[in-house]
């Protein structure tokens, strides 16, 4: 009986190991999703931009302080310059001063509501952040398949030349093919290597670049759980019209940078005002003994912060301007996204349709006839070589029209923020 249950206990660690192993070895699968979220939790550019916030918060804590008293503490002996049958005896005096400046309250919330606009700001940069690596990170994730798919084209491309090199190489032995032609099929064979080489080299840099954006939290044998050919659905351009000028993050960090602009000039003129401080202060020696209040004000005569008004007011209309022309930009920046996505998809009907259908079935009857005799290795070569160049321009279409929805996708900040870790 304890026999069997050791046995059976064995057997179980053994499966549960084995299990534990086979699953460490299976690849890192990863959805464009997950690869972004992984990206944005783990890039230091969106950990500044986030710290950025921060401060911007501490600030508005800071301009919502109210100013402290200022006390002065002074004492020191007194000397008699008369006789002190006259002036008494000499002793120590001791005088204290409170000084408590009362805050202009339009300057009060100016300044705060100049802070608070400052978090929007760096909020909204921090938005444009997440967006831009987001793009990042789905464009590089589709380059990635893209040159995937390329090396493994140019592999079998390869595969071929090998094949035909193969029969070249005996048909010249038995003297039925000129040496002529085994000459140009080495020529065909190390062509095809060398663009496989740079086709594998190429989708290895492409998974270094995604390593680097997710700041190597990728592991070197990760997998992109995705395809060129996934679904591109977008609301209607008239609908991104309304709703790309108004959800921009860059839009929202102007719009806020006039608010905080705007009321700096309100912050400028309330600095004209008078500034009051109330004043207390006791005196005491060893004969008096007195209590005096009072107020001293600054009076702006001389200097009204002309300078200063000017130079915010001016600053307003900068930002103004600039936000206008930011809207203006932006709505083309979708409209040549739009436009793109337009071509790259016409592009990809029309590969699908019929011409890579039509090119594969050409290489293949030149196949089978060079097989026959009827047809020479150059047809065959002429053949593969459209066939090569379609199945290039395809996905070469089909990443395009990733790139352009991720633009849209950028311009519109539509990327998975609501699991974003903070």
């Amino acid at each position: 009986m304890q026999t069997s249950l050791f046995w059976y206990l064995l057997l179980s660690l053994t499966l549960v190991f084995l299990s534990t192993f086979t699953a460490a070895k299976q690849p890192n699968q990863l959805t464009i999703d997950e690869l972004q979220q992984l990206g944005l939790q783990a890039n230091g550019l969106v950990h500044a931009a986030r710290s950025q916030v921060d401060i911007a918060q501490a600030n508005v804590v800071s301009a919502s302080a109210f100013p402290n008293p200022e006390v002065t503490v002074m004492a020191g002996p007194q000397s008699n310059r008369l006789p002190s049958s006259v002036t008494g005896p000499s002793n120590t005096q001791r005088e204290v001063t409170v000084s408590q400046p009362i805050e202009n309250p339009f300057l009060r919330s100016s300044r705060i509501g100049s802070a608070e606009a400052n978090v929007d700001i760096n909020e909204a940069n921090l938005e444009q952040v997440r967006a831009n690596l987001a793009a990042q990170l789905r464009v590089s994730a589709y380059e990635l398949l893209l040159r995937q798919e390329q090396a493994e084209m140019e592999t079998s491309i390869h595969d071929l030349m090998k094949e035909i090199h193969r029969r070249i190489k005996v048909s010249v032995e038995v003297g039925e093919t000129a040496r002529f032609e085994l000459i140009r099929a080495d020529t065909e064979v190390l062509s095809a290597a060398s663009r496989k080489e740079a086709a594998e080299l190429n989708a290895q840099r492409a998974r270094v670049a995604l390593i680097q954006l997710t700041a190597g939290t990728l592991q070197s044998d990760f997998e992109i759980n995705a395809s060129l050919d996934d679904d591109v659905i977008f609301p209607s351009l008239e609908t991104l019209r309304q709703e790309v000028p108004v959800i921009n993050p860059d839009v929202i960090r102007l719009e806020a940078e006039q608010d905080r602009a705007r009321l700096r000039i309100d912050q400028e003129r309330a600095t004209v005002l008078p500034s009051v401080n109330v004043l207390f202060s006791n005196y005491q020696d060893k004969q008096f003994s007195s209590n005096t209040a009072g107020l001293s004000v600054k009076i702006p005569i001389f200097y009204r912060r002309r300078g200063e008004i000017d130079g915010a007011i001016f600053e307003s209309a900068r930002i103004r301007e600039t936000l206008e022309y930011r809207r203006f930009e932006i709505s083309q920046q979708l409209e040549s996204a739009w436009q793109a996505k337009q071509i790259a998809k016409r592009r990809v009907d029309m590969f699908e349709s019929g011409i890579v259908t039509e090119a594969r079935l050409a290489l293949s009857i030149a196949q089978i006839a060079y097989r026959l005799g009827e047809r020479g290795f150059i047809e065959v070569l002429d053949t593969q070589r459209v066939l090569r160049s379609v199945l290039a321009e395809l996905l070469q279409a089909r990443f395009e029209l990733q790139s352009a929805a991720t633009e849209i996708d950028r311009l519109r900040a539509h990327y998975p923020k609501e699991q974003i870790f903070e």
